[in-house]
């Protein structure tokens, strides 16, 4: 045998894979996969939200009572006077306040004021003008403070003494110095407390600029922080930078200082440890190398926000009351449409800046957040390194049934890893790169392994073809006819064969078995209608072998043999029932079609000639079995099971006569390529398991269920169980244990041992034939009449969905049930089986 080249080999192909999916381990879809399992585990975690929380949103009622933004100041100043009376922990508000807020007025009143100062009357020495100037400058003075709204949210800031706000930072590495220091109350922000415990080069991340609020309210500011967002590629919000870098100083977040504050904690008592994370009093928390905290986002509950969320304006007009905020975090902010940008979550494709903020508050607060733990890389790794060598040393030595199960357990294993440790423990491992390397490269492994077996398939199927050939041209050329029409067909049709079929069909016509010639040429139309003469020699033969043979033994006495053509001659008679044609061979003799006159019903009629089949000694009792089979089937009455009508014997010849039924057997959908649709083939088989339990509780067993023995009408939808010819009454009483008889490929182990036949044996056949209908296989094959024999009694059959893999499981378990080899393990009667089948059938069509 050809040695495989090497880079054909399974284990080259599994270190392929590994070493394609190794370098595109930082690609954009694999990070896109690890994002979409690491939002599934945020989902799956279940945490309770602190109950300090409470927002504030400036939502689309606000706008529509207070009018359109940005409001004037005082109102902000007015909703920081009516909370603090409620004496609120701290308040944190995610407005950005970077410019000052000038009334169109004021320009009118600093005018007139200047005018005033530089005017003549200033210097006035009379009375009444220097008490109307003092008069005029302190209305002007009234004005000012009247209009001048940031200094009225100052004032308001000052007095409550618990109001955080927000400043923003531009990323990107300084160069130098900065042109100027930043604010006092900025400075006083910054996080002096910095530690290298690991000596890691790791750092937060770097800006270059930022926006204060601004002197008039940051001075007046308990604590400022940034409101930096930085999403990840894909638009969503996973983590919150707790600490970024200016130059050489450390900013917190607005969230981290308001946990701080909320604790009564300073930016001293903050500690921030380079590559670690950050020490706040005494709680570490775990962030990424750039200090950024994985948020755990709180999912609603019974229709309720994690955070309660209440209208500004229900706040401002006392709806709501102030008390309501006692020792809370107040979180005020936009939420409200084209004022607040809504961000992408993990629990949600829309979530306003504030809500994100009050998560990431609850995350610090409860210790509730994500980490990668520092063995994590490492345990990637080693996930990584296990299914590369299990694809490429343990695959290519296992069977596919043992490597489908075996990836199948790898592959949950890896997610239940990934989910386990998120929803239990709060860590993250990024192990979607070795689920989708076990994925992709079982799929490849089995793949080219189905393509490579298909190659050697149509090698020997070649082969098979051009042996099976050769044994029908020596068969037919020692005049076995049928056994080399049976050869022939094994053979894929072409041009060439039909050359051989021809020969084969003129041959029969020398023999004058007209009947078998029209077969052949029937066989060969279906592929060359216009071959040669075949449609002159269809209609030559069709009409001869309606000349009908009467007789079981193939014209070996003539005293058995009655000739008659159409000629205008009376057709022969059988009882009282008028021939027409063969309709072919039965299990126990030649098949007839007849019509009854009396009563014009059409019937099959099933002969045998006894005295020609059997030796003298067996002749009585052969006789007596044979019409014991005729009374056992007649007892019968299942609409899917044939009718019997009648029984007799005459010249030697013993009949059946019985339902004729229209359509054919289920031999032409047993074969790859014709097979019918699954939902049919099961609803057919189901039908014939009814039948058959009908026929166990009657004490009658089949003994030879095979596709050849359903008949099927597709017109109709008609499914009957035909030749009971070889059944036996389970009674003792009536009968013995007889020999082996049936259709081997079709056999129970039990039967094929000789031993007492039950119903089980039934279906067992019925499950082998399940089986060929299905996949167009049978399950149970061998080179030789023993070894056929052999693996049904002793070896397991061949798994279905290792033959047709699209197959769904129920059906695969119907099989494997039916195809047990102790009786007592397959099903307990046909209906049970009946109801199985249509129970899968039922969940296939949805």
């Amino acid at each position: 045998m050809k040695k495989m080249s090497f880079w054909k080999t399974d284990w080259f192909v599994g270190l392929l894979v590994a070493l394609v999916f190794l370098f595109g381990a930082n690609s954009d879809l694999m990070q896109s996969l690890e994002r979409k399992a690491y939002d599934l585990g945020v989902l799956a975690s279940l945490r309770t939200p602190s109950d300090k929380i409470a927002v504030i949103a400036i939502d689309d009622q606000s706008i529509a009572n207070l009018g359109r933004w940005p409001w004037p100041r005082e109102i902000h100043a007015n909703m920081v006077d009516i909370l603090a009376a409620g004496h609120p922990k701290v308040i944190g508000y995610t407005v950005f306040f970077f410019e000052p807020q000038v009334d169109a007025g004021m320009g009118y009143i600093n005018k007139i004021a200047g005018l005033i100062a530089s005017s003549s009357f200033r210097n006035t020495a009379n009375p009444a003008q220097q008490a109307e100037l003092t008069q005029l400058d302190a209305l002007l003075l009234e004005a000012v403070q009247s209009l001048d709204n940031d200094q009225k949210l100052s004032d308001s800031m000052a007095r409550a003494n618990d109001v955080l706000l927000g400043m923003f930072f531009e990323l990107g590495e300084p160069q130098g110095k900065p042109d100027q220091p930043l604010p006092d109350y900025v400075q006083r922000n910054n996080l002096l407390d910095v530690q290298n415990p690991a000596n890691s080069f790791a750092s937060p991340l770097a800006t270059q600029n930022v926006l204060p609020p601004i002197p008039l309210l940051g001075s007046k500011a308990l604590a400022i922080g940034h409101l930096n967002s930085f999403p990840d590629v894909d638009g969503a919000v996973r983590t919150e930078p707790l600490v970024v870098s200016y130059y050489d100083q450390y900013y917190p977040s607005l969230s981290l200082m308001l946990a701080a504050r909320s604790l009564n904690l300073e930016p001293k008592d903050i500690q921030v440890r380079l590559g670690e994370g950050v020490q706040l009093g005494n709680q570490k928390i775990g962030t990424d190398p750039d200090l950024q905290m994985h948020t755990y986002f709180y999912k609603d509950r019974d229709g309720r926000p994690a955070f309660p969320v209440d209208s500004f304006y229900d706040v401002l007009s006392g709806k709501i009351p102030a008390e309501k905020y006692r020792d809370k975090i107040v979180l005020i902010g936009a939420s409200a449409a084209g004022v607040g940008t809504m961000q992408v979550t993990p629990i949600g494709p829309g979530m306003a800046p504030v809500q994100i903020l009050a998560h990431s508050v609850s995350s610090i607060l409860r210790g509730d957040y994500f980490v990668a733990p520092q063995w994590g890389v490492m345990a990637e790794i080693a996930a990584f390194l296990l299914v590369a060598l299990y694809l490429i040393l343990l695959v290519p030595r296992l069977n596919a049934a043992i490597a489908a199960v075996t990836t199948g357990v790898l592959f949950a294993a890896l997610l239940a890893t990934h989910f386990v440790l998120m929803t239990s423990q709060a860590m993250w491992l990024q192990l979607m790169l070795p689920a989708s390397l076990l994925l992709a490269g079982h799929l490849l492994l089995t793949t080219k392994r189905f393509l490579m077996t298909e190659k050697g398939k149509q090698i020997s199927d070649a082969e098979s073809a051009e042996s099976n050939r050769m044994l029908g041209l020596a068969f037919q050329g020692q005049g076995q006819l049928d056994i080399a029409f049976d050869k022939f067909r094994k053979v894929p049709m072409d041009d060439s064969l039909m050359e051989v079929l021809y020969n084969l069909g003129l041959d029969y016509e020398r023999k004058r078995q007209f009947n078998k010639a029209e077969s052949v040429f029937r066989y060969m139309s279906d592929y060359n209608p216009k071959f040669r003469d075949l449609e002159k020699r269809l209609v030559q033969t069709r009409a001869m072998s309606e000349t009908v043979i009467l007789g079981g033994g193939g014209g070996r006495s003539n005293a058995s043999t009655m000739v008659l053509d159409k000629s205008g001659m009376s057709k022969p008679m059988l009882g009282r029932y008028e021939i027409e044609k063969e309709l072919g061979k039965g299990a126990m003799g030649v098949v007839y079609y007849g019509k009854d006159p009396k009563i014009g019903r059409t019937v099959a009629i099933k002969t045998m000639a006894l005295s020609q089949e059997f030796e003298a000694d067996e002749l009585q009792d052969v006789k007596e079995r044979f019409f014991r089979e005729a009374e056992t089937a007649g007892r019968l009455n299942h609409p899917n099971i044939v009718s019997i009508y009648d029984a007799g014997e005459e010249h030697d010849l013993a009949y059946i006569a019985m339902e004729f039924l229209k359509g054919k057997d289920l031999v032409p959908y047993s074969k790859p390529g014709n097979l019918l649709p699954l939902p049919k083939v099961m609803n057919i088989i189901a039908r014939v398991a009814d039948a058959l339990d009908y026929a166990h509780k009657q004490n009658v067993v089949h003994r030879d269920i095979k596709p050849a023995n359903i008949m099927y009408d597709p017109e109709t939808d008609t499914a009957k169980v035909t030749d009971f010819g070889i059944a036996r009454i389970t009674d003792s009483s009536k009968t013995k244990t007889g020999m082996v008889l049936g259709t081997p490929s079709f056999m129970s182990p039990e039967q094929l041992a000789g031993k007492k036949i039950e119903g089980g044996s039934d279906l067992f056949s019925l499950g082998v034939s399940l089986y060929q209908l299905a996949c167009g296989k049978l399950p149970f094959e061998g080179d030789s009449m023993a070894q056929l024999m052999y693996r049904i009694a002793n070896e397991p059959h061949t798994d279905i969905l290792s033959v047709k893999a699209d197959l769904p499981p129920c059906l695969a378990a119907i099989i494997d049930r039916s195809l047990a080899k102790r009786i007592e393990d397959r099903y307990t009667s046909g209906a049970e089986m009946a109801e199985a089948l249509r129970r899968c059938a039922a969940a296939l069509q949805g």
